[in-house]
């Protein structure tokens, strides 16, 4: 009996660091960057984004080079890139929603950021050429968070729309 009541009491305590777990690693899996690019993609009737695992290699090979100091700095590689470093308990789903809302600094019949604000990561979000996605986040030595995406092919093309 009392082997049976441990084995339960054990059960649960696997469950509940299962639970965690997941809890955890939520709104950093490839789908939730994916989810969330695609709602604000939808929202200006842009097609779905695709995650891309050479795009994910590029990103998580880049934010590596970034654990030291979690510096703003782009890569210059050959994707479209938005870069975020915030608080080690921010979110890949965080740094889509710091992306997204932009939204309120672009003026589409212009094609411009109001003066003074940025919105590149926004439209570069929207992109609809943009159909391939790779995101990596990583802890930096500081304590800060790196989180960067990639997008093939990139976006922000002067003098186009980005929908």
């Amino acid at each position: 009996m009392n082997s049976l009541k441990n084995l339960v009491t054990f059960s649960c305590f696997v469950i509940a660091i299962l639970a965690f777990a997941q809890l955890c690693y939520a709104q950093n899996s490839p789908q939730d960057y994916v989810d969330a690019h695609n709602a604000a993609r939808a929202a200006v009737g842009v097609g779905n984004i695709q995650w891309d695992d050479q795009v994910a290699a590029y990103a998580q090979q880049y934010a590596n080079q970034r654990i030291n100091d979690c510096a703003l700095q782009h890569s210059g590689g050959p994707y479209g890139e938005n870069i975020v470093a915030g608080p080690g308990d921010a979110s890949g789903t965080d740094a889509v929603k710091i992306w997204v809302d932009e939204k309120a600094n672009y003026d589409y019949n212009s094609n411009t950021c109001a003066p003074d604000k940025m919105c590149g990561h926004y439209t570069q979000v929207v992109w609809r050429d943009s159909v391939r996605l790779g995101c990596a986040r990583v802890q930096c030595n500081g304590g800060g968070i790196f989180i960067t995406c990639n997008y093939d092919p990139r976006g922000n093309i002067i003098g186009q729309k980005p929908y």
